[in-house]
């Protein structure tokens, strides 16, 4: 039996079993809104090596999250993607991003 996000339930309702066809879209997402994000603070501000900090962290975990993945480890790959994505959509809630107001990929304030 599988709910409503694709994960497969394990028997009497206890855990779940992650599929790869979940992890993969997950992967998808998150790459989509790693090519459209961009940088919002100036170069010159205080927050533009925290910005820069936030970008690699995503980055860095969508990359592990890949590896793990192309390893058949969709455990760690699913946890990876979704701290990948988390620093995203932080980085865009604090206004350290600009995504063009995309709330599909991202998490917007308002």
């Amino acid at each position: 039996m599988t709910d409503e996000s694709g994960v497969k339930k394990g028997a009497g309702g206890e855990g779940a079993v992650l599929r790869p066809e979940k992890v993969e879209r997950y992967l998808e997402i998150t790459s989509a809104a790693l090519k459209k994000v961009k940088i919002s603070v100036p170069e010159r501000s205080a927050l533009r090596d925290v910005a820069e900090d936030f970008l690699r962290m995503a980055r860095d975990y969508h990359s592990d999250a890949q590896h793990f993945f192309s390893e058949g480890d969709l455990v760690n790959a699913f946890a990876a993607v979704n701290y990948a994505h988390g620093w995203l959509d932080a980085g865009t809630r604090l206004g350290l991003f600009e995504v063009g107001g995309d709330d599909r990929l991202f998490t917007l304030y308002r």
